[in-house]
């Protein structure tokens, strides 16, 4: 099954109002409960940031409490990712406190996080956290990210590697076989579109759990998906860096050629901005599987396999698949993807490959599909639908 794409997760972030694409204001935080020490907090904190900024392992491992071996081997971590990634711009701006001050000094603080990576396109992620602290002996030490939206690179000690535009992080599986598909991607999507620039950032967490916490969702929505691409942050505005998560349980499971399929079609989406596209998502999941299986050497017996057998059980559809067939819980999300993915190979018999180009950026830039298909195409919907359900029916009876 291809990966769907996190279009849209609006988290509520307390204290943090925003303003525009590329600035943000937080009002005071709130004093803090009795005992708490706010202050040593936000000092705490903010020599965490620049620790982490400079990749400084020494200098981020003593802000661990005294004694706190696993707390020191974690905060050195962290660093040592900062600077194999390259990260750089790193904000933590103590909010207010979480739950109450415990008997050994420990608490939890709320936090807005800000960074970076050096060399990317796009701008910082933002996004809420929660460290947990301890206080005594007349400072404020760090235990560990806790809570929140934590990126991969703030969990705990990860694997990086770069091949030319490609970058890969892992929670410490080796990141080899994640490279190769990452390498393999980027000229499959160049050869359609060559005008692309930028690389594509990959990141590995250790389980489908993770996944979804890395992605800030509840825990089982991407238990069934190979891959997802999606904003670090999960803001949908055009400068939130945007990645490919994949979820290891799933991706481990598919031979290569279906491994190498779903890491091209997540690379369409994260190259073109998919996220804040406004296309229909049967244009946006067709595009991609069609960039991605474009040169695949594969019968529609088995690349359509899903959609076919529901068109002998059912007859063809009688419109394109809307937003629901798309979701992560549909009962029938791969035959949506083999729908989408034929209904781009029918807009290329009528019109050509550079139409459905032309297409899918005037939709995604905003105009109506139907003027997109008009405009560029010299199709309307549905002359579209009636090749395609022309194209289903003909396969399911000869596959």
């Amino acid at each position: 099954m291809l990966a769907t794409l996190l279009v849209a997760t609006v988290a509520v972030v307390t204290a943090v109002v925003l303003l525009s694409d590329d600035r943000y204001v937080a009002p005071p935080a709130p004093p803090a409960a009795a005992g708490v020490d706010a202050a040593g907090a936000s000092a705490a904190l903010s020599a965490l940031a620049q620790a982490l900024s400079r990749g400084d392992e020494e200098t981020s491992a003593a802000l661990a409490p005294d004694g706190d071996s696993a707390a020191r081997d974690l905060l050195a971590a962290l660093a040592g990712n900062a600077a194999d990634l390259r990260v750089e711009g790193v904000v933590l701006r103590f909010v207010d406190q979480v739950g109450v001050l415990r008997e050994d000094g420990s608490w939890t603080a709320r936090a807005d996080l800000t960074w970076e990576l050096r060399g990317q396109p796009s701008g910082p992620a933002r996004t809420e956290v929660e460290v947990g602290l301890r206080q005594g002996e007349g400072r404020v030490a760090v235990t560990g990210f806790t809570g929140g939206r934590v990126p991969l690179w703030l969990r705990g000690p990860a694997l990086v590697e770069r091949a030319g535009d490609t970058l890969v992080v892992t929670a410490g599986q080796d990141p080899a076989p994640y490279t190769a598909l990452a390498a393999r991607a980027l000229p499959q999507v160049r050869r359609v579109l060559p005008d692309l620039r930028g690389g594509l950032v990959v990141e590995v967490p250790g389980s489908s759990t993770e996944l979804d916490a890395v992605l800030g969702v509840p825990e089982g929505t991407y238990s069934g998906v190979a891959a997802v691409t999606a904003s670090v942050d999960g803001r949908t505005v055009g400068s939130a860096p945007v990645h490919v998560f994949v979820n290891p349980e799933e991706l481990g499971r598919l031979r290569r050629t279906g491994a190498q399929v779903v890491m091209t079609h997540e690379a369409v989406h994260a190259l073109t901005g998919a996220p804040t596209s406004r296309a229909p998502v049967w244009l946006v999941e067709g595009f991609a599987d069609y960039v991605a299986l474009r040169d695949v050497d594969l019968p529609l017996s088995q690349t359509a396999a899903q959609v076919l057998a529901q068109v002998r059980r059912e007859g063809a559809p009688d419109r394109l698949p809307g937003e629901a067939e798309f979701d992560v819980t549909a009962p029938h999300l791969g035959a949506a993807y083999e729908a989408a993915w034929l209904a781009s190979r029918a807009l290329v018999e009528l019109a050509g490959e550079d139409a459905l180009l032309e297409v899918y950026a005037s939709a995604g830039a905003g105009t109506d599909i139907e003027a997109a298909l008009q405009q560029e195409a010299g199709l309307d919907l549905a002359t579209l639908t009636d090749r395609w359900q022309e194209l289903l029916l003909d396969a399911a009876r000869s596959a």
